[in-house]
């Protein structure tokens, strides 16, 4: 009963499970961070908070003060144009 024959006896049991948990813990975190990074890396079209790098410059030297609206409207008309 006790010496090593076809069944699992000892530490086999609670090592396998042990062993099937790590397996599992790694694979959802390998399915998890591979989604974060193809999402990371893809534009999201249509949302509102994004905005090409060179109109968010504009927007943010406007915001400081160091140009007009004027010249802002002037500048982001050229932009969106070329």
């Amino acid at each position: 009963m006790y010496w090593y024959g076809h069944e699992m006896s000892g530490w086999g049991f609670p090592l396998t499970l042990i062993g099937m948990a790590v397996f599992w813990a790694v694979v959802i975190y390998g399915i998890v961070a591979l989604v974060r990074y193809t999402s990371r890396n893809r534009p999201q079209a249509g949302d509102p908070g994004r905005v090409p790098g060179a109109e968010r410059l504009l927007a943010e030297r406007l915001a400081r003060g160091e140009i007009n609206e004027d010249e802002y409207r002037r500048v982001l008309a050229t932009l969106r144009a070329g």
